[in-house]
C-alpha cells in the first residue's frame, strides 16, 4: 500500500518542571505530529522535537516538509522505504532544515506493522514484549526539593532503577544528590549517572573513584567525556573496573560503529531512529555489547527494546507528553510493556488535536504549562502525590 497523503499538527507548550544536564536546559516542549496516511487510510504517527528552541509555525513546516520530504514519500511503499538503503554523495549529503528524520523512522515503521497486521516489536523479530525500565530524573537544573519529590515518586510507582544528571562545577554538589537519592529511594536499588561530557578523561577517573569511596555503587556511568575521545573511554573502561561505561548517545550510526570496533563503551546507548538502532544493535549483538534505549518520544522505543537481545534497560523521563495520545506505553512494577496493537501502538489523541495544537509560534510568556504526568501517574496508581 502506497503513501498518498499526510497531515502535521504543532504544539507549544510549557514543561511541568525545567528539565536539562550539565550543558543544557529546557522549559518549554516545541513537537509537531506527522501522520502519513495510505490508500486504505492507515496512519503512521512520528513526532518531531526542537529541543531548544520554538518549530517554526504549522504553515512553515508544512512548506519545508512539502518541498524537502514529501517528493521521497508520495506513492512509495513504507515497506520499501524503511529498508532503503541511501549513499548520498557531495552535495546531496545534507540534513532537513527541521529535525525530521527520526519522525519519519518512527511514522514509516509504524505504517509498515499496521499494513501486515502486526506490533512493532513483532515485525522486528521480538520474542519478549516488556524490558525493563529506569526512572531518569533530567534532574540537574530542579531545586534538592523538587529533586527528592521527583525521585520519590518515581520509586513509589516501583521503577527498577534510577539515573541522575552529575556534571556540577562544583563537585561536592553531584555527590550530595547522590547522597539524596539513596535517602530517597528504596535500599539497593541499580544507580547510574549521567555527565553529559562534562569532564575529561584524567578528571573523571578521579571523580568517579571519590563517588566509589564515598559509598555509592554506580551500575554505569554514562557520557563522561567527549563522544569521540576513544581513547580516553578505553582509558575509564580499564581503570574502572567496577562500573559501566555508557556512551555513544551523541554519535550517529557510523560513529556507533566505531566506537563500539575501538572497544570504547562497555554499553551502546541509542535512541529513537528505528532503522539506525537495528542496524548497530544487530552490529552490537555481533560483538556481545550490551545495549541501552535511552530517551525516545512517547517511549516508542520500548519496541526496539524488546526486539533487540543486548537490551536490558529502558530510560523513562516523566516528560509531559502523554497528552498527546490515546494511551501511553504502560510501564508497570519497573517494567515497560510493549503493545500488542498493530504498529507501534500510539495514536495522537483527538482531544490534543483540538485542545493542545498550536499553528503559531508563542512568545515564552504566552506558552501554557501542560499536564503534570508525574502526578498523573500517581494517580492511576493510586499512590498519595
Amino acid at each position: 500500500m502506497k503513501i498518498v497523503d499526510f497531515t502535521i499538527t504543532r504544539f507549544q507548550f510549557g514543561r511541568d518542571r525545567t528539565i536539562g544536564d550539565s550543558q543544557v536546559r529546557a522549559t518549554s516542549a516545541n513537537v509537531a505530529a506527522i501522520e502519513l496516511i495510505d490508500q486504505n487510510g492507515r496512519v503512521g504517527l512520528g513526532f518531531v522535537q526542537a529541543l531548544f528552541q520554538s518549530l517554526p509555525s504549522h504553515d512553515e513546516i508544512v512548506r519545508i516538509f512539502t518541498e524537502e520530504v514529501w517528493p521521497g514519500l508520495q506513492g512509495q511503499s513504507p515497506l520499501a522505504l524503511i529498508h532503503r538503503v541511501n549513499r548520498p554523495r557531495g552535495g546531496r549529503q545534507r540534513s532537513f532544515r527541521l529535525p525530521f528524520e527520526e519522525a519519519l523512522q518512527v511514522a514509516l515503521w509504524d505504517l509498515a506493522a499496521k499494513q501486515v497486521d502486526m506490533p512493532l516489536h513483532k515485525l522486528l523479530g521480538g520474542q519478549r514484549d516488556r524490558v525493563r525500565a529506569y526512572a531518569s530524573g533530567l534532574d540537574f537544573h530542579l531545586s534538592d526539593h523538587e529533586f527528592c519529590e521527583l525521585f520519590g515518586a518515581a520509586d513509589a510507582l516501583g521503577y527498577a532503577g534510577f539515573k541522575i544528571k552529575v556534571g556540577h562545577p562544583d563537585f561536592e554538589r553531584d555527590l550530595h544528590r547522590l547522597d539524596l537519592l539513596r535517602q530517597t529511594v528504596r535500599v539497593g536499588a541499580p544507580v547510574m549517572i549521567d555527565a553529559n561530557e562534562a569532564w575529561g578523561a584524567k578528571e573523571a577517573a578521579v571523580k568517579i573513584e571519590a563517588i566509589c569511596r564515598a559509598g555509592h555503587e554506580l551500575l554505569w556511568v554514562e557520557d563522561p567525556i567527549l563522544r569521540n575521545d576513544f581513547d580516553g573511554l578505553r582509558l575509564l573502561r580499564n581503570s574502572l573496573p567496577w562500573t559501566l561505561i555508557n556512551s555513544g548517545e551523541y554519535l550517529d550510526a557510523a560513529g556507533k560503529r566505531q566506537l563500539m570496533l575501538a572497544g570504547a563503551t562497555d554499553i551502546l546507548n541509542v535512541h529513537g531512529q528505528v532503522t539506525d538502532v537495528m542496524r548497530t544493535g544487530w552490529l552490537a549483538a555481533e560483538l556481545g555489547i550490551p545495549v541501552s534505549l535511552g530517551n525516545t518520544f512517547l517511549e516508542v522505543g520500548v519496541h526496539m527494546a524488546c526486539a533487540l537481545p543486548e537490551v536490558e534497560w529502558l530510560e523513562y523521563s516523566f516528560q509531559n507528553f502523554e497528552h498527546l495520545i490515546e494511551q501511553p506505553i504502560e510501564i508497570r512494577d519497573g517494567w515497560a510493556y510493549a503493545p500488542s496493537r498493530p504498529g507501534h501502538g500510539l495514536t495522537l489523541s483527538q482531544a490534543a488535536r483540538s485542545q493542545w495544537s498550536c499553528p503559531t509560534v508563542l512568545a515564552e510568556e504566552q506558552i501554557g504549562r501542560g499536564p503534570d504526568n508525574i502526578r498523573i501517574a500517581l494517580s492511576r496508581a493510586g499512590t498519595p502525590g
